[in-house]
C-alpha cells in the first residue's frame, strides 16, 4: 500500500524520542535518507529518524527518495512545545514565518504548504483524549520553520518544567500519530486574527467541518506585507477563503487579499466518532 504520511522524529527532541521508544524498531522499507532507514509503522504511516533539531531541518523533502517526494505526502513532526507559561498541552500548527524574521528556523516571510485536513484530524483526536481526562489540545499560529516544499505540520506536547513529557500524553500522541486520516468533507480556510493560541479556531475545527491551513495571529497580520499574505493563501492548498477570529479583525482592508470571508456556520456541525454530535467545548 502506498504510504499516506511520513512521521519525522528528531534524535534531539524529548517528545519524539519518547514516542519512538513506544514504537520500538519498525521494519525498514529499503528507502534511506542520508543513511537513515525509512521505516514502516503501519500500512499508511512511515517513520524517519533525523539528527539535529526539527526546526532547522530545511528542505528535508528534497532529500527524500523520489517515491516520497509527493505533494500529497505530508511530513508530521512530533515535538516538544515550549512556552513562557509552561502550560501542559498538546498543540498542532503549520510551518512558516509570517514576518520578515526567521528566529526559529525557516525563511523570512515564507510558508511551508499546510496540511489542513491532516492537522484537523490530529487536533480532533487529541481533543477527544482531552475529554477523557488527558491534556488540553489547541491549534497554534504559524510561527517557525523548517522551510519545506511538501506539506508539513508539528504535533507537540508542552510539559513546562517537568523533566520529561507525561507518560500518558506520550501514549496518546503515539496512538494518534498512527491513526491520522483526512476527512474529505472538511472545508479548508486560512485563519486570521486572535492571539498566538487560537481557541476560537480550535473550537470551530473540533465542532464543525472546518480545517484550517495557515493561522495568522493579529500580531503577525500587523507586520505581514501583502506578498506574505498572498504566500499564506498559496500555501494553504484548497483554501476557500478566510475565517476571522472576531468581527473587528475583518474590518481592516489590508486583510481583504486573504480571500473571501467565510461565515462560521457555513460548515456543518461534525458528528463525533462516537456517533453523536460533537460536544461543546468545556463539557
Amino acid at each position: 500500500m502506498e504510504p499516506a504520511y511520513l512521521i519525522v522524529a528528531s534524535e534531539e527532541d524529548p517528545v519524539a524520542g519518547a514516542v519512538r521508544a513506544l514504537w520500538g524498531t519498525p521494519p525498514a522499507t529499503g528507502w534511506t535518507v542520508d543513511g537513515s532507514a525509512v521505516r514502516r509503522l503501519t500500512d499508511r504511516a512511515l517513520l524517519l529518524v533525523r539528527p539535529g533539531r526539527h526546526v532547522h531541518d530545511e528542505r528535508l523533502d528534497a532529500r527524500l527518495p523520489a517515491a516520497l517526494r509527493r505533494a500529497d505526502l505530508p511530513l508530521v513532526f512530533p515535538s516538544i512545545h515550549r512556552s513562557g507559561a509552561g502550560t501542559a498541552t498538546f498543540t498542532v500548527h503549520p510551518l512558516g514565518n509570517p514576518t520578515d524574521r526567521a528566529d526559529v528556523g525557516g525563511r523570512p516571510g515564507a510558508f511551508t504548504p499546510a496540511a489542513p485536513r491532516w492537522m484537523a484530524d490530529a487536533l480532533r483526536r487529541l481533543s477527544e483524549a482531552e475529554r477523557a481526562g488527558g491534556l488540553g489540545a489547541t491549534y497554534e499560529a504559524t510561527h517557525h520553520g523548517p522551510y519545506l516544499e511538501q506539506p508539513a505540520f508539528f504535533v507537540e506536547i508542552g510539559f513546562g518544567d517537568a523533566p520529561g513529557p507525561p507518560a500518558a500524553a506520550v501514549r496518546e500522541l503515539a496512538r494518534v500519530l498512527l491513526e491520522l486520516r483526512e476527512d474529505p468533507a472538511d472545508r479548508v480556510v486560512v485563519g486570521a486574527g486572535g492571539g498566538h493560541y487560537v481557541p476560537h479556531f480550535t473550537e470551530l475545527a473540533t465542532e464543525r467541518s472546518w480545517a484550517f491551513g495557515h493561522l495568522l495571529s493579529r500580531h503577525a497580520l500587523a507586520e505581514a506585507t501583502p506578498a506574505m499574505l498572498d504566500a499564506a493563501i498559496a500555501a494553504t492548498p484548497g483554501a476557500e477563503g478566510v475565517l476571522f477570529a472576531r468581527a473587528s479583525d475583518a474590518l481592516d482592508p489590508r486583510w481583504a487579499r486573504l480571500g473571501a470571508r467565510r461565515r462560521e456556520t457555513e460548515a456543518p456541525r461534525r458528528i463525533s466518532r462516537g456517533g453523536g454530535a460533537s460536544p461543546p467545548s468545556g463539557t
